[in-house]
This record gives structure tokens, C-alpha cells and sequence, in this order.
């Protein structure tokens, strides 16, 4: 995940930090976990340094960025939740690129990726405009990552959710799609990066400080998924993937 491909990562990192807000535009937008196991996930993210914003209906925590919810439900599956009043209109468009699934609070569906998207019909129940200063071990949070075996079905899927392509270019096999709050998703091509990938991953950035940043984490006791020395010629592990409890992918990169 290098030369061209990092100059998007900076220029993502640039952007992101200076217009994520995912709760503004009449829309809310919050990464969305599963767990088995309540209490471990919640020990994995307070390792992390994240604050529990809320214990129970919904469970949430957040590193002062981005707002995570820990769902217990046997049902629940990775991936991200949107809120506001209606998605009719969202709907029929989405109704005609894949399957659209009614639910008890508005509809699911998947990206093609693994990621699968909750479209929520209200507001949120808990106040995610007032996210405390909390500082997570895990650095600047960049959005998702995905890789997807079809880019243009992918496009068309979060274009209708008012993505739009902020970066990036087919051809050039790498593209960032933002919502108007700054939540973004990257979309990688198959055989782009030389890593494992897990879909859907939450991505950080954290260039120089990123060393310390890892060793933070290995002083929390977080088991490391992988460690990366492929882009330096040192053999130095510079970047590393974790996961927590319900698999959801962390890349905690450099750039």
C-alpha cells in the first residue's frame, strides 16, 4: 500500500482531518461492530484508551473522532450505520444495484465487500454531537478501507448514499469516496496491498508518530493480527493490523 498509493493516504489524511464530522448534514454516520462477548470488546477498546459514551441500548465508545457501536445482537455484522428521517428515495435507487432488506428501524444492505450498511430511520437515541476529548492509542482515524473485487458496483452502491469520489481514479486502481460530513471509505482494487485485508477496516494515519503509537499498543497487551516491515528495507514493523473481537480490521499505518 505504496508510491501512488500512499500519495493518497496523505492527501486522505490531509482531508479528512480537516472536514470529518460525521454528525453534521442531517446525517449521522457510526462504525457498527459485533461482538460475543460485551465485556471483551469493551476491555479491547478501553485498552485503547476510547471512552464509553454509552454502557447499554446502544453500547458505545469513541476515541473523540468516531463513534463505535459494540452490538451484542447474534444478528449484527460489521460495518457502518447511517441515521436521518427517510430513505425512500435512497432506497429505490439502491433497490436496483442489489438486495435491499427491510428491518424493525429502516433497511440493510451489503456493498458487495462484506460491509454491510445499516440505513437507521430517526434520529440517534444518544447525543453524537457531544463526543468527549477522548484521545485513542490508536492515532488519527481516516475512515474505512475497503478491497473490492468489482469497483464500479461498488461506486454505484455509495454514490447512492451520497458518496461521492473525492480522490482517486479507476484506472489508477484507488479511490476515496466522502459523504458532505467527511466520513470517508477508500476503495482498493484486488492485489494493491500487500497485507492481509479484512473488510471492512478502520483506517489510521499516523505518519512519523506511528512507531510510538505501536509500541502504545503493545504495552496495552493488544494482540497484533499482523506486523508489516514490507515497506522499509530495515525490516523495521513501521505499520500493523489488529483486530478487535468482532473482526473488524484496524490498519494503524504510517501513511
Amino acid at each position: 500500500m505504496k508510491s501512488s498509493i500512499s500519495i493518497l493516504f496523505l492527501l486522505l489524511s490531509f482531508n479528512l482531518s480537516a472536514h470529518l464530522d460525521t454528525t453534521n448534514h442531517n446525517m449521522t454516520i457510526i462504525v457498527h461492530t459485533p461482538t460475543n462477548n460485551l465485556q471483551e470488546s469493551l476491555d479491547f477498546y478501553t485498552k485503547l484508551n476510547y471512552e464509553v459514551i454509552s454502557k447499554a441500548d446502544p453500547t458505545l465508545v469513541t476515541d473523540g473522532k468516531v463513534i463505535i457501536e459494540i452490538n451484542p445482537d447474534r444478528f449484527s455484522r460489521a460495518g457502518i450505520k447511517m441515521y436521518k428521517d427517510l430513505w425512500a428515495s435512497e432506497v429505490d435507487q439502491l433497490s436496483q444495484l442489489t438486495k435491499v432488506h427491510k428491518t424493525s428501524d429502516g433497511h440493510l444492505l451489503n456493498d458487495f465487500n462484506g460491509c454491510w450498511i445499516y440505513l437507521v430511520e430517526s434520529n440517534p437515541t444518544f447525543d453524537s454531537s457531544n463526543k468527549p476529548s477522548a484521545s485513542g492509542a490508536t492515532g488519527n482515524f481516516q475512515g474505512l478501507s475497503l478491497e473490492s473485487a468489482d469497483m464500479e458496483k461498488s461506486i454505484e452502491i455509495w454514490k447512492a448514499l451520497g458518496f461521492n469520489i473525492t480522490m482517486g481514479a479507476l484506472d489508477k486502481g484507488f479511490l476515496v469516496l466522502s459523504h458532505n460530513n467527511g466520513f470517508g471509505v477508500s476503495l482498493m482494487q484486488p492485489q494493491s496491498c500487500p497485507h492481509l485485508f479484512f473488510n471492512p477496516s478502520m483506517t489510521f494515519f499516523n505518519g512519523k508518530e506511528n512507531l510510538g503509537i505501536i509500541e502504545k499498543i503493545r504495552k496495552a497487551n493488544i494482540p497484533i493480527t499482523e506486523e508489516i516491515t514490507y515497506f522499509n528495507k530495515e525490516g523495521i514493523v513501521d505499520n500493523i493490523i489488529i483486530r478487535d473481537p468482532g473482526g473488524y480490521g484496524f490498519f494503524i499505518f504510517s501513511d
